[in-house]
């Protein structure tokens, strides 16, 4: 299952900022990947943080990371999507949420092993 690791923060009654929708989005991806998926997915955290460490990885381009897998090891494995860099990205809400649905089947697919059409079959990379 998905353990989502948000802010702890209550909603707000009628309010909900952009933080908390990206936050939402984010949760409904992975949520419906898990359910078309068709099969339990091992446990990991899916968190959502402001914007990557600004130590890339060896094996990342100099290019800001939109999202990352970190292995399992004493903890369980960890998908991070990156709130900034998307929201800079997105022209729009619609294009957010392509964009978010884009990230976090990539993440994922990564964590499975899997290549994110197997994930999901509407996939399309940009």
């Amino acid at each position: 299952g998905v353990a989502f690791e948000g802010r702890g923060l209550a909603p707000v009654p009628a309010m909900t900022s952009r933080a908390e929708r990206f936050d939402e989005v984010v949760l409904e991806v992975a949520t419906s990947l898990e359910r078309a998926w068709n099969r339990p997915f091992p446990v990991f955290e899916l968190a959502v943080e402001e914007v990557p460490p600004s130590d890339p990885a060896p094996w990342e381009h100099a290019e800001i990371p939109l999202g990352r897998v970190f292995a399992a090891g004493r903890t369980p494995a960890r998908v991070v999507i990156y709130r900034r860099p998307i929201h800079t990205r997105a022209v729009d809400d619609r294009d957010l949420a392509l964009l978010v649905g884009q990230v976090v089947t990539e993440q994922i697919a990564g964590l499975l092993g899997v290549a994110p059409h197997d994930l999901d079959p509407r996939y399309e990379q940009d």
